[in-house]
C-alpha cells in the first residue's frame, strides 16, 4: 500500500501527468507516502529550510519548519503532521479503565501487519443465544405504542406507496426553530404536518432505553451553561432542536456544525439517539429469544419478525481515529450508571493503542489557527474501521462486522472492505440492513476524496449476497422486501453547504418520515473579516451548465484573465485553485507556454514546498499556483503576496478571508498595487453567499458585468 501511495504521490507532480486523472489514482490520493520515501529527502528539507530561514525576510515560521524537518517525521499525502488536541478527555478516560485481556497493541503508526477482530467473545455477545435480563433494562419499554423506535421500524409500507416513493417529488415546507433556525421539511407519502421543536424536554418523555435516562444527564452536563432552564437540564438548545428531529426518525442535513463551537456537543446527541436505538433493538431481540424458548409447541411465530438480514443496525463515518476514539468513550459513559458499575468493554487495551495519540510524537510549536487544532487533535489516521457489539452490561470493541451492531469508519476504511467491481476480495453484505447511517464532519471528506462516500452510498442497503446464516423467520418484511432504504435514517452533519453534499442528502436518502435540512443564508459573508486595504474584482464567466463551468472557467482564465498579469510589473501572483484537476489543467498549460511559475500542491514534497516559497517570496517567480487540499491541511502563511487570483471561490469561505489577509505579511510593496480577482458563475451561488453575504450575491447574480468591492478592513 504504501509504496503504491509514494508512487501516486511522485507521479501526480510529475512533468507528464495527464489532466484527467483515474477513479484509481482518486483513491490512492487518501493513502499514506511511506516513510521511507520521506527519509531520502530530509537532508535536501533541512538545507533548504536553513536556506529559507536565513532570508531576512522569513520570520519565526521558517525556523519552526526547519525543526520540523529535522524530526524527520513521517509525512502524508493529505494529512499533516499531528497536533495535540486540546482535549485529551476521551483518551484519558480509556486508560484510567482496567484493561482485559493481554494482547499487545498493534500501532498504526509503526504499521499494522494484519486486521484483527475479536472472535473469542463471540457466544457471550450472540444476539441468537442470549436472553433479556430483567435488571438490564425495560423489557416492556418495545410495547409503548408511542415508542418512536417501534413507531418506525414497525410501520407496514405498501407497494403503491413505495411507488410514490419512487417516482413522484417530494413536497416542501419550511419552518422558523428557535435555535436552528430556517428548518425545511420535505416528504413524499403526505404533506408536512406542522412539526415544532420542543421548547421543554423532559429526558422521561424521549423513551430512552435504561441506562440512558440516568447516565445522558451526567454525560452531557459539561456542554450546559447556567442559562439553561433548570426544567430542561439535560440538553442545550440546540441538541434539544436536533435531537428532537433524531428522535423523530427523519433524516437530518445540518450544515453549521464547528469543530470549536458546537462540533462535540452534536457528537454527544448523535451517539445517544444511536445507542439508543441499538439497545432497543436488541432488547426487543432478547425479549423474542424469551418468548420463543417458552412458547408452547406449534405456535405461530410470525410476530416475532425484529432483525435484518445481517446485524449490523448504525454505521457511523467519521474522518479520524481520534473522532472513533471519542466516540467509544461516549458510548462507554452513557453504559456506565455510576462508578461501582462499571460496564465489560473487550480489547480495551489495544483501542487506546490503535486509536490513541502519542503526546511525545507531536510536531514543534507549529502556529496554527484554532479551527485547524480542533481538527486535526489526536490520531488524525484516515484508514480504520472498527465493528462494535453491545449487549446489556457489556461492549464489545473490533466485533467482526456481521456479528457488530454499530459499525465505526473512515470513508477510506469503508471503501476498502467494499472494493471495486471485478475484484474478488470485497464485501458489502453487512451493509444491507444498516437503519441509521450517520456522516459526520462531510466537508472534510471533499479534502479526502469524496468518490469514498459515493461508492459507500450506492453499496448500502442492498440484499446481500449471501445468508450469512440468518434465521429468515425472524427477519422484518421491509428486509425481504429489499425496503431497507426506505426506513434508513440519514443523519449527514457539515461545516458549509456544499452541491456535492447536497446531491448526497436530496439523491440518496429515501426515508419514508421525510428530510429535514437546515437552510439558513449567510447575512454578511466572509470578507467582512478581511483585515488588508484590498480592491477586490469580481469577474463573472457565463456557462451553459454546471459541467460546461469547468471548460468555460479555464477558457476565460488563459482568455481574459492571465494576459493581464503576464507582465513582469504584476509579480508576486498567487493563483488559489480549489480542483486538483484544474491545478494539473493550469500547470500543463503554464509549462506550455513557458510562464515563469512554481507550484505547491498537496504531493508537493516538503523540500519543493520550501523552495516553491523561497522564489515566490524574493519573485525569482512571477506566479504561484497554490491548491486548496494544501492549504487546508497544512495552513502555511505564503509570504510575498501582491496580487491574488481565486481561480474558483474556497470550498470553505473563511479561506478566502485567510488568504487575503496573508498581504500583511508581506512587508515590502505598497497597498495600493495589492489586487485580488475572483471568478465566479451563476452556478457559484451558495459559495458567493458564504464570502460576500446573501445580499451582494443576489446583486451579481443579477447583474453580468464585473464587481468591484473595496474592503477597507471594518465592512
Amino acid at each position: 500500500q504504501s509504496d503504491d501511495s509514494d508512487k501516486s504521490s511522485k507521479e501526480s507532480d510529475s512533468e507528464t501527468e495527464v489532466e484527467q486523472v483515474s477513479g484509481y489514482h482518486k483513491l490512492l490520493a487518501t493513502l499514506k507516502t511511506s516513510p521511507e520515501s520521506e527519509s531520502e529527502e530530509e537532508e535536501d528539507e533541512s538545507e533548504s529550510e536553513e536556506a529559507e530561514e536565513s532570508e531576512a525576510e522569513m520570520d519565526s515560521e521558517g525556523s519552526q519548519e526547519t525543526g520540523e524537518a529535522e524530526e524527520g517525521k513521517e509525512e502524508t499525502n493529505d494529512v499533516p503532521e499531528e497536533e495535540e488536541g486540546t482535549t485529551d478527555t476521551a483518551e484519558q478516560m480509556l486508560s484510567q479503565e482496567q484493561a482485559d485481556g493481554t494482547d499487545a497493541s498493534c500501532d498504526p503508526r509503526h504499521g499494522v501487519i494484519e486486521e484483527f477482530t475479536d472472535v473469542k467473545h463471540e457466544s457471550e455477545f450472540s444476539l441468537e443465544t442470549n436472553f433479556m435480563e430483567e435488571e438490564s433494562g425495560d423489557c416492556n419499554a418495545d410495547k409503548r405504542d408511542s415508542n418512536p423506535f417501534k413507531q418506525h421500524m414497525d410501520k407496514e409500507l405498501e407497494e403503491k406507496e413505495i411507488e410514490k416513493m419512487s417516482t413522484l417529488p417530494k413536497t416542501s415546507s419550511q419552518s422558523q426553530w428557535p435555535r436552528l433556525g430556517q428548518v425545511v421539511f420535505s416528504s413524499t407519502l403526505e404533506k408536512q404536518k406542522t412539526f415544532k421543536a420542543d421548547k421543554e424536554v423532559d429526558v422521561k418523555q424521549l423513551h430512552l432505553h435504561k441506562p440512558l435516562e440516568s447516565t445522558w444527564p451526567k454525560v452531557n452536563k459539561q456542554f450546559l451553561s447556567a442559562a439553561d432552564k433548570p426544567t430542561d437540564c439535560s440538553f442545550t438548545p440546540l441538541q434539544r432542536e436536533l435531537f428532537c428531529i433524531m428522535n423523530s426518525y427523519r433524516d437530518l442535513f445540518y450544515p453549521e456544525r464547528n469543530a470549536l463551537t458546537n462540533g462535540e456537543e452534536i457528537r454527544h446527541a448523535y451517539c445517544l439517539h444511536a445507542l439508543n436505538h441499538v439497545l432497543k433493538a436488541n432488547a426487543q431481540v432478547l425479549s423474542n429469544n424469551a418468548r420463543r424458548r417458552d412458547r408452547k409447541p406449534g405456535t405461530d411465530t410470525d410476530d416475532h419478525r425484529d432483525q435484518g438480514l445481517t446485524r449490523p443496525k448504525v454505521l457511523m463515518i467519521v474522518p479520524f481515529r481520534e473522532c472513533a476514539l471519542r466516540i467509544v468513550h461516549i458510548f462507554i459513559s452513557l453504559l456506565e450508571v455510576n462508578d461501582k458499575k462499571k460496564i465489560d468493554v473487550s480489547n480495551k487495551k489495544r483501542f487506546k493503542g490503535e486509536y490513541g495519540s502519542d503526546p511525545e510524537e507531536k510536531p514543534p510549536n507549529l502556529k496554527r489557527p484554532e479551527d485547524y487544532e480542533a481538527i486535526f487533535a489526536g490520531n488524525i489516521d484516515d484508514h480504520f474501521r472498527i465493528g462494535v457489539a453491545i449487549l446489556q452490561k457489556s461492549m464489545r470493541l473490533y466485533a467482526p462486522f456481521y456479528s457488530s451492531d454499530i459499525i465505526i469508519a473512515s470513508p477510506l476504511g469503508i471503501r476498502t472492505v467494499i472494493g471495486a467491481e471485478g475484484e474478488k476480495k470485497r464485501d458489502f453484505d453487512f451493509l444491507s440492513s444498516i437503519e441509521i447511517l450517520i456522516i459526520d464532519q462531510a466537508d472534510i471528506y471533499l479534502m479526502q476524496n469524496w468518490e469514498h462516500v459515493l461508492h459507500l452510498m450506492k453499496h448500502i442497503n442492498l440484499l446481500p449476497l449471501d445468508s450469512h446464516g440468518v434465521d429468515f423467520s425472524r427477519v422484518r418484511m421491509l428486509n425481504l422486501n429489499n425496503w431497507s432504504k426506505y426506513y434508513r435514517q440519514t443523519l449527514l452533519f457539515s461545516a458549509l453547504q456544499d452541491p456535492q453534499i447536497n446531491s448526497v442528502f436530496n439523491k440518496h436518502c429515501f426515508n419514508y418520515v421525510g428530510q429535514v435540512a437546515i437552510r439558513n443564508v449567510p447575512l454578511t459573508g466572509s470578507i467582512s473579516h478581511v483585515v488588508v486595504q484590498l480592491p477586490h474584482v469580481f469577474r463573472r464567466l457565463e456557462a451553459d451548465s454546471v459541467t460546461s463551468v469547468i471548460d468555460g472557467r479555464f477558457q476565460f482564465f488563459i482568455d481574459k484573465v492571465l494576459p493581464e498579469y503576464r507582465d513582469a510589473i504584476m509579480s508576486h501572483t498567487l493563483i488559489y485553485v480549489p480542483s486538483y484537476f484544474d491545478y494539473v489543467r493550469l500547470r500543463n498549460y503554464f509549462k506550455k507556454e513557458d510562464l515563469n511559475f512554481t507550484h505547491i500542491c498537496e504531493y508537493t514534497k516538503k523540500a519543493a514546498v520550501c523552495r516553491a516559497r523561497r522564489f515566490f517570496l524574493k519573485g525569482e517567480k512571477q506566479f504561484l499556483l497554490f491548491t486548496e487540499r494544501f492549504h487546508f491541511y497544512k495552513r502555511y502563511t505564503i509570504k510575498g503576496i501582491r496580487n491574488l487570483i481565486f481561480y474558483e471561490l474556497p470550498t470553505y469561505s473563511h479561506f478566502y478571508s485567510e488568504i487575503c489577509n496573508m498581504l500583511k505579511a508581506t512587508d515590502s510593496g505598497v497597498d495600493a498595487t495589492w489586487t485580488c480577482t475572483v471568478l465566479y458563475s451563476k452556478y457559484d451561488a451558495q459559495k458567493l453567499a458564504a464570502v460576500v453575504g446573501i445580499d451582494r450575491t443576489a446583486q451579481m447574480l443579477q447583474s453580468k458585468k464585473n464587481v468591484h468591492l473595496f474592503v477597507t478592513g471594518e465592512n
